[in-house]
């Protein structure tokens, strides 16, 4: 045993692993200097919704670690339907090959897809889904041979990814304005949420809906498409859109010949207490994005799914290049798909999308609770996605100053009563996998809620 610079008692294992971390680990959306300069946990293992460090200690995993995981960890039938393609193959491409398991598994998403929705384009990722179907709306059009439609319309405080296309239509500046000078040019029009427009819901929704339709008016020859994260924006800070807003964007983007992408990465898979977000309002887009929840977060894998318009329009003689030049080495891999088969059969074995109603209201109750509370600026709920917004003044709804970091800080306060969380900036976020049982649920509210009564006001007074 050893201690750490604050005195804690570790394990010399845990003592080991932080130091090599620290010397070879570069972490993503993380700040290295703050990294190096902390006592990081170190997940070893997990059971059932508790995730396990290096120490022993168990946390409830409120985030689904980072929005994938839907029926909790070490699920025995993922697990053995892993185990059994283990047996057959691990993978092969489907670059001129044909895979069993992909093959499976592309049913399975058409069957319970939007009805418009009837091919499947494998890739393994959330930001590689959106990078296809970028590339796919651009090219569809190119060959019809509209070759002015070249440009994207997008949500401002959206976010699609990090490769380079998504982030080209990603509205969050934090993120994305370094890299501004290698993307190219989309149209971006301000978030449906009326706390930004200080308004009611459906003024708010008129106004965006309003500034797409004046782009499509004056450039209706330049758009390829539109894309959206359907009902919720999750990274912007779960910014919720008025119902309503999706529909009338597919009717606006049927009205000028328009492609609609949603990005249902994060929405997916029960998320929004559907299977998808675009269910909620009978929209079938034309390009679906899905990732994230698709295997049950065991295995990296993504989806995206398109018309049969669309798919037609890349068919011809091999002369006229229509061909899509777009492919990853794991595309459609054998043990993701295997996964992904049974995560899908478990939704509806355990009719686990059909047990959120109970939950969705647990957390609602809870959240109007906390949005009593001091320094809370807004609660914002949708389905099983919810934020917390912390604010330096409840009246003005004044955010802290970045390099606070009050929002981490809050999190790491709640670690200390077993709840693993990850914010974005002050927003806190939460997402627990959606199969957790209400007793669990409750205390992982319980939780969040004392610690935002009790904790914030001592971190904010040592400050």
């Amino acid at each position: 045993m050893s201690q750490n610079s604050k005195g804690v008692i570790m394990n010399e294992r845990t003592r080991n692993l932080i130091e090599l971390d620290k010397k070879y680990l570069w972490h993503p959306f993380t700040q290295m200097a703050d990294w190096l300069a902390t006592e990081p946990v170190i997940i070893e293992s997990a059971e059932g919704f508790f995730l396990i460090d290096t120490e022993g200690r168990r946390y409830i995993d409120g985030v689904s670690s980072l929005w994938c995981n839907l029926h909790g960890h070490r699920v025995k039938k993922i697990d053995n339907a892993i185990k059994a393609q283990l047996q057959n193959i691990a993978h092969s491409t489907l670059l001129g090959l044909g895979q069993t398991k992909s093959v499976e598994l592309a049913e399975k998403l058409i069957r319970i897809a939007p009805g418009s929705l009837t091919k499947v384009f494998y890739s393994d990722s959330g930001a590689t889904a959106v990078e296809i179907a970028l590339k796919m709306a651009f090219q569809y059009c190119q060959n019809l041979g509209q070759k002015t439609r070249k440009k994207f319309i997008a949500l401002r405080a959206s976010y699609h990814g990090d490769t380079l296309g998504s982030v080209s239509v990603g509205g969050i500046e934090t993120f994305h304005s370094i890299f501004r000078p290698l993307l190219f040019e989309a149209f971006f029009v301000p978030a449906p949420h009326p706390y930004r427009f200080d308004g009611k819901s459906c003024d708010c929704a008129r106004y965006t809906l309003q500034k797409i339709e004046n782009i499509l008016k004056s450039g209706t020859e330049e758009v390829a498409a539109v894309v959206l994260e359907p009902l919720i924006q999750g990274a912007g800070g779960m910014i919720v859109h008025p119902q309503g807003f999706l529909k009338a964007l597919r009717d606006l983007t049927r009205k000028h010949n328009v492609i609609l992408i949603a990005d249902e990465v994060a929405t997916g898979f029960g998320r929004t207490g559907r299977m998808f977000a675009c269910q909620h309002e009978q929209v079938e887009p034309d390009i679906m994005c899905l990732a994230k929840g698709i295997t049950g977060g065991y295995l990296p894998l993504a989806a995206t799914l398109t018309t049969q318009q669309i798919f037609d329009a890349f068919l011809g003689p091999v002369a006229e290049d229509k061909t899509f030049y777009h492919g990853h080495t794991y595309t459609g891999n054998a043990l993701g798909c295997a996964a992904a088969a049974a995560s899908l059969e478990l939704l509806e074995e355990n009719k686990t999308i059909e047990s959120l109603p109970p939950k969705i209201e647990l957390i609602k109750n809870y959240l109007a609770k906390i949005t009593e509370l001091p320094f809370v600026g807004d609660v914002r709920q949708c389905g099983m996605m919810n934020g917390i917004e912390i604010v330096q003044d409840k009246s003005t709804k004044q955010s802290f100053p970045r390099h606070k970091t009050i929002g981490v800080r809050l999190c790491q306060a709640m670690r200390k009563e077993g709840v693993m969380m990850r914010p974005l900036s002050d927003v806190i976020v939460l997402m627990p996998p959606i199969a957790i049982d209400l007793p669990l649920l409750e205390k992982l509210l319980t939780i969040v809620y004392d610690s935002i009564k009790n904790e914030l006001p001592r971190i904010l007074k040592g400050n």
